[in-house]
């Protein structure tokens, strides 16, 4: 070989190790922006199959329950396709059982390969590269596989670079499943909380979860951020947890209360801070207390507990506000009927830049109007006639005020349908 050609064989060597340390970085710098798990492992492996030539690349995660393994993600596979086989079969299952690497130049001639799959996809495997997805205590949570490298068969090389990328990856994807569990903790204990105020307060059973509901439809109006409606979605579930600490006598009474009674009754968003503020809430759901505890404040300062105006209110705390009296305006209650939309919209407007946010309130009349009908007869969806409810599915809210608003002969035959469509679920005579 000549010196010519040894330095040629040598920079090439740089090139493709310079490479394969970009791939590490690249996964490192994707760590940081916090990608979606399914995102970062996509992103990840495409990288992968680049620098091995790899023409498949997937990532399998251990289902423990159903003794599964399954594709988290699966590059070459018809996206939306998730494959799942026994964790013990294959060559994966082997690699997942054993926690062995293993390099295969011909999977049909091991007596580990199992020809299944590919009888499901149609493909034909020729070599694999597969590691064990292997967690801090060393349980094997899943593993990475690359298949068929397009010139030749895997090398030492691709392995040193698989097994980096493997054990940052399993680190990754432990950690997501952790925090994952945490949620789903949190959030059962949410809900857990409000059916308990719920199974308290039998007068009104759903509050809570029809004023989340209308919460979380004004989010998706104003297209805030996913951490924004999480939030949301807490204040909402807990936003009268402080009833808890309000005597039976006084939140059961059927009568109107006297003012003592009343300033009893107006301590629980007080209570609900407190409740709060002992809960530990994630950094990104710090505002929960805030919001949730207020949703009486009134933008004229009239509110309570602490008569904050106007932007001295959390944005959360107004929107509860609007939703919390416009459930309690439209809900069924064992001493009275519903009020006829009219009223409760004339209530609403009477308050508009006295008790509720103008902003706020233009959003809630966005919201689709066959949105408000299945929060309205939440519980009942099962009884719904969706093929009528598409009628108004792209209708908002604000058309049934206009329409209520015209005599019935001013009334368009689309109009006319929309109300008619609106009244019998609001009328509950479906």
């Amino acid at each position: 070989m000549t010196k010519k050609n040894k330095l040629q064989e040598d920079f090439a060597g740089l090139q493709e190790e310079k490479q394969r340390l970009e791939v590490l970085l690249h996964l490192a710098q994707n760590l940081q922006t916090h990608l979606e798990l399914e995102d970062l492992l996509l992103t990840t492996m495409e990288e992968v199959g680049r620098i091995l030539q790899a023409d498949r690349c997937s990532v399998f995660l251990l289902d423990e329950e159903k003794h599964e393994l399954w594709s988290i993600v699966a590059l070459g596979v018809e996206k939306g396709r998730e494959i799942r086989f026994p964790a013990d079969k294959g060559i994966a299952g082997y690699v997942a059982m054993t926690g062995e690497n293993l390099n295969i130049e011909n999977a049909y001639e091991d007596p580990r390969f199992n020809p299944g799959i590919d009888q499901q996809t149609g493909y034909r495997t020729q070599s694999v590269l597969t590691m064990p997805l292997s967690s801090k205590t060393g349980d094997t949570i899943g593993i990475v596989q690359v298949l068929n490298k397009r010139n030749g068969i895997f090398t030492s090389q691709d392995e040193e670079l698989l097994n980096a990328i493997s054990q940052i990856a399993a680190t990754t994807i432990e950690n997501s499943i952790l925090y994952q569990e945490q949620v789903e903790s949190l959030n059962s204990f949410v809900e857990t909380l409000a059916a308990t105020l719920d199974t308290r307060d039998y007068i009104t059973a759903g509050h809570s979860r029809r004023v989340t509901l209308y919460t979380t439809a004004m989010c998706r109006q104003m297209g805030m951020q996913a951490d924004c409606c999480k939030q949301l979605r807490y204040a909402g579930l807990l936003h009268d947890i402080g009833k808890l600490g309000i005597p039976e006598a006084v939140l059961f009474k059927a009568g109107k209360l006297d003012n003592d009674e009343y300033e009893i009754i107006k301590k629980h968003p007080a209570i609900t801070r407190e409740i709060l503020d002992n809960m530990h809430f994630p950094r990104n759901l710090k505002a929960v207390p805030d919001i949730a505890s207020t949703h009486h404040e009134k933008i004229n300062g009239d509110g309570y507990p602490n008569g904050l105006k106007a932007d001295e209110i959390p944005l959360g705390g107004r929107i509860l506000a609007l939703a919390d009296v416009f459930d309690a305006l439209t809900s069924t209650r064992q001493y009275h009927d519903r009020e006829p939309i009219e009223t409760v919209w004339d209530i609403i407007e009477r308050e508009k830049g006295e008790t509720f946010d103008p902003d706020v309130i233009d959003i809630f009349l966005r919201i689709p109007l066959k949105k408000i009908i299945e929060i309205l007869e939440f519980g009942f969806t099962h009884k719904f006639d969706y093929k009528e409810l598409s009628r108004v599915a792209d209708v908002p809210f604000r058309k049934i005020i206009e329409i209520k608003g015209k005599g019935a002969q001013a009334l368009t035959a689309e109009e006319q349908t929309t109300l008619n469509v609106f009244d019998k679920y609001y009328q509950k005579s479906y």
